[in-house]
């Protein structure tokens, strides 16, 4: 006899409409199946904003445990309320296919009021009111919760509210969007939102089979890459975040759009990228890391809150851009403490080509640059330091042959790859003798080329400073000359850090050879302590 699927529901209206969808398609496929409505604590927590109630998957977590508890066979979720990881013995058995995934605009009177200043309107999701104090910074957004049914209703009675956000799919789904509804195509919508996920326990491999009938590999792959681009930002419901994936037919494409902002509205960051189907693999990731590397996890952090009041010093400028990825309650300081001056470079030096030229600064790039056109500048192979170096090298002057995060890796590779040879160094007359001193005990000759010149310019920092930010050796060197070493020393790179480590006792370093990557590790101290 065959087992009757128990298909685990949320008890609203939404909730067992979608839980009686999948019980229609899978009695077609000839298997019996019973609905088992089960409260979750989403439904009965109505008087608090979602991102206050501190719970992961807080309309799936009492599925989840029914589940476990073997209470039901497989449970039914709108895909966007279930979090990105899927708790221990449970797997996605299934994706339906997508319906509307836009959020519109439910109308009390007319849109005349979008053109206001005074406007108020209501959602739950931090995410629609962040975008739309985005695009209307003057209105007002006031919290609203319940199923689809409760809302609607509370907009009805409100005598304030000049409309509530929906999800398309949801009023649709039940019959209930209104004629006068507004579609909200600009607003990127919530990762896998209108679509309806499947859940199963890993050990029942029969009822995961039945499941897979229903699934939709295009829907399937989209939402896959935009819940892989929230997690990677590790968002949640705390953080105002959208994504979406498309596939283009006639372009055998996948497009991408994801935003995060803050949840007044006030900051954003957005990507949008399109790649051939089939090589999407990495899209969400890089999209995700493409937000990371602008700030985006200190926007988070920021959000979140930071309530420690903390000073920092900065060796050199900061733009306002950078000092606003900091929260409110953080003094920033800066001020050069390095100055650059180009030397003359004679022309004989590059004039006949140069075989194995190295470069560890932009500043080494601009010298050159400040002396020579890109014309004159005929390098066969270019060995550089950092990221940020090498794309202005290939930008101004050719492709770099080898790249490394320090002096000291690139030392290693060339003693191992160009033994013998020869190599000219464009270099400032202040630097560290760890690659000129590596690269001639293994028998290559250095021709140190003085390319610029770096005069320290300290200033004297106050007493309540907490942490001070080094983007090189010269700057730690600089700093030194009129200032101790009690506090944290934040370092842009393990070079810097290495110079640094010898005075401070405190030393951190960023994750990437960033400005942002640094001040995030700034956060992330104090976020900690």
């Amino acid at each position: 006899m065959q087992k009757i699927i128990r298909i685990g529901t949320r008890e609203s209206e939404l909730a067992l409409w979608q839980a009686k969808r999948v019980e229609k398609r899978l009695n077609e496929e000839g298997y019996q199946t019973q609905i088992v409505p089960i409260k979750s604590t989403g439904d009965i927590i109505l008087d608090k904003p979602l991102y206050e109630l501190g719970i992961t998957g807080i309309f799936t977590k009492n599925l989840d445990i029914a589940m476990l508890n073997k209470e039901i066979d497989i449970a039914v979720h709108s895909m966007k309320d279930v979090p990105t990881v899927l708790p221990k013995g449970i797997k996605q058995a299934a994706v339906l296919k997508r319906a509307n995934y836009h959020d519109i605009l439910v109308l009390k009177d007319t849109e005349e009021f979008m053109a206001q200043p005074n406007g108020l309107i209501a959602t739950g999701s931090l995410r629609r009111k962040a975008q739309w104090l985005d695009r209307y910074p003057t209105h007002n957004v006031e919290d609203l919760r319940g199923n689809v049914n409760t809302r609607m209703d509370k907009l009805e009675k409100s005598k304030t509210w000049n409309g509530a956000i929906f999800a398309a799919a949801g009023l649709e789904r039940i019959g209930k969007r209104p004629k006068g509804a507004v579609s909200l195509s600009w607003m990127v919508p919530a990762p896998a939102q209108g679509a309806i996920m499947i859940t199963v326990l890993e050990e029942n491999e029969d009822i995961a089979e039945a499941c897979t009938y229903l699934n939709d590999p295009d829907t399937e792959l989209c939402t896959g890459i935009e819940r892989e681009f929230l997690n990677t930002l590790e968002g949640g419901c705390t953080a105002p975040i959208g994504a979406l994936a498309f596939i283009n037919e006639k372009e055998k494409e996948v497009n991408f759009k994801g935003i995060l902002l803050s949840r007044d509205g006030k900051k954003k960051i957005e990507v949008s990228k399109k790649v051939p189907l089939g090589r999407h693999k990495f899209v969400a990731k890089d999209c995700a890391n493409y937000i990371i590397e602008r700030g985006g996890k200190i926007l988070i952090m920021n959000d979140e809150g930071i309530d420690k009041e903390f000073s920092i010093y900065s060796t050199k400028k900061l733009s306002e851009v950078q000092k606003k990825l900091l929260p409110t309650t953080v003094k920033v300081e800066d001020s050069e403490f390095i100055k650059i001056r180009f030397n003359r470079i004679a022309p004989k030096v590059v004039k006949s080509g140069i075989e194995n030229v190295v470069i560890t600064s932009k500043n080494g790039v601009e010298a050159l640059l400040h002396n020579f056109t890109s014309d004159e500048l005929k390098f066969k192979n270019i060995y550089c330091v950092g990221r940020r170096t090498k794309k202005l090298i290939e930008q101004k002057i050719g492709t770099v042959t080898h790249t490394e995060r320090n002096a000291e890796k690139l030392a290693d590779y060339l003693s191992n790859n160009i033994k013998e040879q020869e190599v000219t160094y464009f270099c400032s007359d202040l630097r560290l003798e760890t690659l000129p001193k590596v690269l001639i005990e293994n028998g290559i000759n250095v021709n140190e080329v003085e390319a610029y010149k770096t005069t320290h310019s300290p200033s004297r920092i106050e007493e309540d400073v907490n942490g001070v930010l080094f983007y090189s050796p010269s700057t730690v060197e600089s700093y030194l000359k009129e200032n101790k070493t009690d506090i944290i020393a934040f370092c842009l790179g393990e070079t810097t850090a290495k110079e640094a480590r010898k005075y401070f006792e405190k030393v951190i370093v960023a994750k990437m050879p960033t400005v942002e990557s640094l001040l995030e590790s700034v956060n992330l101290h104090f976020v900690k302590n």
